[in-house]
């Protein structure tokens, strides 16, 4: 038998960020973190939609421990509020599960004018990481997990049109985010090592699921009902790599089925340009200068 919700591990005392909480797998995410016992703080944009989230994880479990926190990662203003509010209010924090994202929409542009796929799904959690990080240096056992994509495979980054200046399209744009996910999280993973911190990077990626993020994508919406699995069912690569003690410092993992496109958590396949590092050294410095959010730089690099 595979790894399933039963195999989480007990979490109480633990806290939890989850970003776009409040629907998909982010929803299943918390909900199965707080029934293990964490206390979880559901990181939305929405107020409403995060209202009802909560709501719904406390009708079915009185007992867990959840708070709602405003968190829109199109504003590198409202990244930095989430930032210092959470660490005026707690001394830790166990798991940031880098989770929420935008999916082929048309050419939108965040607060800051950055392109709304690479603004959103990279650089608001690049930012929201750093911003984070001391509190996760100082919690013994502490995880960041990163939510990339089967769609990275064929996707690369295009250093000249980042912001989409030259031309939009919009399959591309999230393929080269969700790259972009899984470049940052090895990257982390290596950098967090060099300096000796207890904390990990892990990755995951949910398969062909079913949600709304898929809302802009009328083809993936239709072969859904012969393809996808359910968004409790794509959680669990995610839930994997916050409590699975098997979980690796690197990983990487999403469903064990065929193409891994759904079945229970298994090591997943990053592509070539995933695992390279000159390209991700040059991400994370574009994504510091990008964001004005700087850590864990490596010699030769400005602090």
């Amino acid at each position: 038998m595979g790894w399933t919700a039963r195999d989480i591990p007990d979490q109480s005392g633990r806290t939890a960020v989850v970003t776009g909480a409040n629907s998909g797998i982010g929803f299943h995410t918390a909900q199965e973190l707080a029934r293990k016992g964490a206390h979880v703080v559901l990181a939305c944009r929405s107020e409403p939609r995060g209202r009802e989230a909560l709501n719904r994880i406390t009708a079915e479990a009185r007992s867990a421990s959840v708070e709602l926190a405003p968190l829109d990662l199109g504003s590198l203003a409202s990244v930095r509020r989430f930032a210092e509010q959470l660490a005026a209010r707690s001394k830790r924090l166990d798991l940031l599960v880098n989770n929420a994202g935008v999916m082929v929409p048309p050419l939108g542009r965040t607060e800051d004018g950055f392109e709304l796929q690479f603004g959103i799904n990279h650089l608001g959690h690049f930012a929201l990481t750093g911003l984070l990080l001391p509190l996760i240096a100082d919690t013994p056992g502490a995880r960041v997990v990163t939510v990339s994509s089967l769609m990275h495979r064929p996707a690369s980054v295009d250093f000249d049109n980042l912001n989409a200046e030259k031309g939009y399209h919009r399959q591309r744009a999230y393929g080269q985010s969700k790259l972009a996910n899984l470049l940052f999280a090895f990257e982390l993973e290596r950098r967090l090592r060099a300096q000796g911190a207890a904390a990990l990077s892990i990755a995951s990626h949910p398969g062909w699921t079913a949600t709304n993020l898929q809302r802009h994508a009328p083809l993936t919406s239709f072969f859904n009902r012969f393809f996808a699995q359910g968004a409790a069912q794509g959680a669990l690569p995610s839930l994997y790599a916050a409590t699975a003690h098997e979980a690796d410092g690197g990983g990487y993992y999403g469903p064990g089925g065929l193409l891994e496109l759904r079945g229970l958590p298994k090591p997943a396949t990053a592509s070539r340009a995933a695992q390279d590092r000159d390209t991700a050294v040059r991400l994370w410095r574009v994504s510091e200068e990008t964001t004005d959010v700087r850590f864990l730089s490596t010699d030769g690099e400005t602090a």
